[in-house]
């Protein structure tokens, strides 16, 4: 299913439905970022902003941005600092507009699945990245997508709706990444329940640009 046409459908039971790989992206977010503040975020797919909660108190400026009208209006009853901005905008536009001045963190929260091509994101996050910034990616891990699991959702009917997603390995993020000049600080895996000889459900990820 179109990822927009999706997200809008999805968006008023997203944080009501049993997910467990948005309720584990949460608590890799915070425990990579516990010990971090920030001037500017720049959170790319903020959804319905289930990550823009705990990040707005950590910095002095949040852009949070979605493809999907309806789910920031479900994130704007959530954060209504005045520090905290929600725009709409597509990520696969090739300049963007939705953010001015250089930011210090990036994050990432379930949204490059979405995103065919790793390279031409990574090139304008890095244009807007201060020296010494992070990137912090929060993704399902490519092993639950070896072994099927997709973004999908069921409907009030009961139908499933699988949104239109791509795998990107490991090595294409540290690649990509690579690629722009970002450092590896952070790489781990998470499991539900933290049962380490299941398939990892989330691949967490922190890269820094390197310091003028």
């Amino acid at each position: 299913m179109n990822v927009q046409a999706a997200y809008t459908e999805w968006a008023t039971i997203y944080d009501t439905n049993k997910n467990r790989t948005r309720d584990l992206e949460i608590a890799v977010g915070q425990s990579i970022l516990a010990d971090k503040l920030f001037a500017h975020i720049l959170e790319l797919g903020c959804g319905t902003g289930k990550n823009s909660v705990w990040l707005a108190p950590k910095c002095q400026r949040l852009t949070s941005v979605d493809l999907t009208e309806s789910m920031l209006d479900v994130a704007r009853t959530k954060v209504s600092a005045p520090h905290a901005k929600f725009v709409q905008a597509d990520l696969l536009e090739p300049k963007w507009t939705f953010a001015t001045g250089l930011v210090d963190l990036v994050t990432f929260s379930l949204v490059l699945e979405h995103i065919p091509e790793l390279a031409p994101i990574f090139a304008n996050v890095d244009a807007l990245l201060a020296p010494g910034g992070y990137v912090y990616i929060g993704e399902l891990h490519p092993f639950k997508q070896y072994a099927g699991t997709k973004a999908c959702f069921k409907t009030d009917s009961g139908a499933e709706q699988i949104v239109t997603c791509f795998t990107h390995h490991t090595s294409d993020f540290v690649g990509a990444a690579k690629a722009v000049g970002w450092q590896l600080e952070t790489m781990d895996e998470f499991f539900d329940d933290n049962d380490r000889t299941q398939i990892p459900r989330i691949l967490g990820l922190l890269f820094r640009k390197a310091q003028a």
